[in-house]
């Protein structure tokens, strides 16, 4: 069965996402840490989880099976669910993959050194336009990928 997961707390693309799953009629699962507004929809739930660390990444990856689709900027997030057969896919519209979520946990982890050496390095880049047109063309594609699979 094909589904949506969404790591919600901090996602910028949840609506287009409802858009795009109403059209393929694939059912969502908005999960987070606190209550998010959700459109009245059967195929759109939501799962709040406890505000325990990684609770809300936990119950996704239980959750996951190879017809899921996980909307997420988390990497580690990420290698978990590809590791389960998933299709990831970041807020930009970039995919995670087996071949890229290797460099993506290695600078990751740079980064991380640096800024706990101090070093002000700049965060992510502001979300634009074309990132939001980039997630609406990715998860059109691999919804058709997936219904055509299954």
């Amino acid at each position: 069965m094909i589904q949506i997961l969404i790591d919600a707390d901090a996602c910028p693309v949840k609506d287009e996402t409802y858009k795009v799953a109403i059209r393929y009629r694939v059912p969502v699962v908005v999960v987070s840490n606190s209550p998010i507004r959700v459109p009245h929809d059967p195929l759109i739930s939501r799962k709040v989880v406890s505000d325990a660390f990684d609770a809300a990444d936990d119950w996704i990856v239980e959750h996951t099976t190879s017809g899921t689709v996980v909307i997420t900027a988390d990497i580690l997030l990420a290698d978990r669910c590809l590791k389960l057969g998933a299709t990831v896919i970041a807020p930009n519209g970039n995919p995670f993959t087996s071949s890229s979520i290797g460099s993506a946990i290695a600078m990751r982890a740079i980064m991380a050194d640096l800024r706990a050496g101090g070093d002000i390095v700049g965060g992510p880049p502001p979300f634009r336009h074309t990132d939001r047109s980039r997630f609406l063309s990715s998860l059109d594609k691999v919804l058709v990928k997936l219904q055509r699979q299954s």
